[in-house]
């Protein structure tokens, strides 16, 4: 037992030093560009709800190490956690655009290379790429906040669908299949970072902005869309193969 908490107490300490990082990097911006309250809030929220979540799913993996990969992610989070605190702050007053565009696109970049990392290393766990989604997902909500600002509400479907698709999950559990790998959501995952960044950046027209978040929200809705359809026909055909062997069995009494 002793050893067990030995390799346990590695990563819990992993956690808490991103939770200091996220901290410098707050008090970094808020320094830079004298974050309100708000954004100091926010920031702080999402600094413990992330050390919180992270070290009791680390608890309950019993993982021994945390690996390199995983660090890879946590620094991304910090970079989130930044990004979130000036999102929040631009409720109050206008953000420097350079310095949120800087965040978002670094922690864009390094999407895929916690992935690669893992693989080479050999250290992929369910943990990580829960961890590595999740970020992704809240990424993408906070961005989708910042543009609905300057595009309107609808935006915030982009950021919110993932979440209503869990919501989902609870009412209908089919839709908690494991779906196949697919290139292809992954792209569209992709694109959704990099239209809102793009719109956020306010570097072009509007209309061009518009046109652009709206491609990348139909190309969502195709993927979810197409997912779940392939996984209520997979639940479909679950429910009857089961079945078929009683039914031989009745034929041959």
């Amino acid at each position: 037992m002793a050893l067990n908490n030995t390799y346990d107490a590695r990563p819990q300490q992993e956690t808490a030093v991103g939770a200091g990082v996220q901290l410098l990097l707050l008090a970094l911006l808020g320094t830079a560009i004298g974050m309100g309250p708000a954004g100091w809030l926010t920031g702080l929220a999402f600094a413990f709800a992330t050390w919180a979540v992270l070290a009791r799913a680390l608890h309950r993996s019993c993982l021994r190490s945390f690996g390199p990969a995983n660090r890879v992610t946590l620094g991304r989070a910090t970079l989130v956690g930044g990004v979130t605190a000036l999102v929040a702050d631009s409720f109050e007053s206008a953000p420097p655009v350079t310095l949120l565009v800087g965040l978002t696109a670094t922690a864009l970049l390094l999407d895929g290379v916690d992935g690669k990392v893992a693989r080479r290393t050999g250290t992929s766990t369910a943990l990580g790429a829960r961890f590595d989604m999740e970020v992704d997902a809240f990424l993408i909500l906070v961005l989708s906040v910042y543009v609905a600002m300057q595009l309107g509400p609808w935006v915030l479907l982009i950021g919110g669908m993932r979440y209503a698709f869990v919501a989902a999950a609870r009412l209908a559990p089919w839709l908690n299949a494991p779906l196949p790998p697919s290139f292809a959501r992954k792209t569209v995952a992709a694109v959704q970072g990099i239209a809102l960044l793009l719109a956020g950046a306010e570097l072009l027209p509007h209309l061009a902005s518009l046109a652009i978040v709206l491609v990348a929200l139909g190309s969502l809705l195709w993927s979810f869309g197409r997912d779940v359809l392939w996984l209520w026909r997979t639940s479909r055909t679950a429910v009857r193969v089961p079945a078929e062997p009683q039914i031989l069995e009745l034929a041959a009494r």
